[in-house]
């Protein structure tokens, strides 16, 4: 009697166990494919050239290779509510999983970054955005701490666009309302002799518009993609390989978001971020420039635009070394090491201009 029973005892326990592995099965392969939806929060518009040719593209790839369990949903133009200066905050907070946003929103909160900001260091958006991102690698790690990078990259060579007043020399500078995107290019400004205005990108076809503004520093991709074609039609760009300015911006993901992933989307997510993918990011709003430029060479569009001279271009640069030597001092003073900073970001920018 004891013996059978022990035999039924076992037989039922073996089944038991059998049905158990059973019913445990679907949910761990369920686990397995379990899926996730994230959320890309950016400022610039649908029609911009890096919504289109970057981030529609970058979603698609992700969705691909993820099998469907990685769900990408794009929110252009503040969809989600917000400024473009809260976004950064609103990557590392959680309220959206991924953003596109310029770092010099949030004067002083990325010191580091602001180097980037400083006059005549960009060349061509490919290169300063490759730069930019081993810099932020090698140096700001600290201050991107609470989001995971997927690129750090900088916007095509910034020029100098106003709605009537030709710039053909400093000279034509002085006391014109220029917008600017960040302290130390809105610095600079005034050392030229300008009043400078900070804000949002997005911002400044309202002001044009109603004379709040007489101009905007923005690369020539921008303009089409801000609505400015029309109103901003006074352009002006300087002589040699060196660009007026660039400002660095980041494709940022909430840290906790990209954690949670399993590691087999994990490894999808960084198989589309890198440098490769801030060098993408650049080279797309080169040749964006290069095709608004046609635009306007070729009369589709209104404007004139005006290559200052070698000599010219010596007197702007000369002012902006000023503000490069401040910079410096003030990082100094703030304990980081500013002139290191600088040669870094230099020497990157001809890096990658070179290769």
């Amino acid at each position: 009697m004891h013996k059978h029973t022990l035999k039924r005892l076992s037989a039922k326990t073996l089944f038991t166990l059998i049905l158990s592995s059973l019913f445990s099965l679907p949910a761990s392969a369920q686990a397995q494919e379990e899926s996730y939806t994230l959320r890309l929060h950016h400022f610039f518009p649908p029609s911009a050239p890096v919504h289109q040719q970057y981030f529609i593209p970058w979603k698609e790839a992700v969705e691909k290779e993820s099998e469907g369990r990685l769900k990408v949903e794009l929110f252009p133009s503040m969809q989600l509510g917000g400024t473009p200066p809260s976004l950064y905050d609103q990557a590392k907070d959680g309220q959206a999983d991924i953003i596109w946003t310029v770092l010099g929103y949030n004067p002083g909160r990325f010191p580091k970054a602001e180097v980037f900001d400083l006059p005549f260091l960009p060349t061509s958006g490919a290169a300063t955005s490759q730069a930019a991102h081993e810099y932020a690698m090698q140096h700001m790690q600290d201050e991107l701490a609470g989001v995971h990078p997927i690129a750090v990259h900088t916007h095509s060579p910034g020029a100098l666009h106003t709605k009537d007043t030709p710039i053909e020399s400093l000279d034509d500078v002085k006391d014109l309302k220029i917008r600017g995107p960040s302290r130390l290019v809105n610095k600079y400004l005034a050392q030229l002799g300008a009043q400078p205005i900070g804000m949002p990108v997005a911002q400044a076809l309202e002001a044009l518009s109603r004379g709040v503004l007489d101009g905007t520093v923005i690369p020539f991709e921008a303009i089409t993609a801000m609505g400015l074609a029309d109103i901003t039609t006074e352009h002006t760009t300087f002589s040699g390989d060196r660009a007026l300015y660039t400002t660095m911006m980041i494709v940022a993901m909430n840290q906790a978001k990209y954690d949670a992933l399993p590691d087999d989307l994990q490894a999808v997510i960084d198989a589309h971020s890198g440098i490769q993918e801030a060098y993408k990011i650049g080279q797309i709003m080169d040749q964006a420039d290069l095709k608004q430029i046609h635009r306007i060479q070729s009369g589709e569009q209104p404007g004139t635009i005006h290559q200052l001279d070698d000599e010219e271009t010596q007197r702007w640069k000369a002012i902006g070394q000023n503000v490069v030597d401040e910079w410096i001092d003030e990082a100094n003073e703030a304990g980081l090491d500013g002139q290191q900073l600088y040669d870094d970001a230099n020497q990157w920018v001809m890096k990658y201009t070179r290769n």
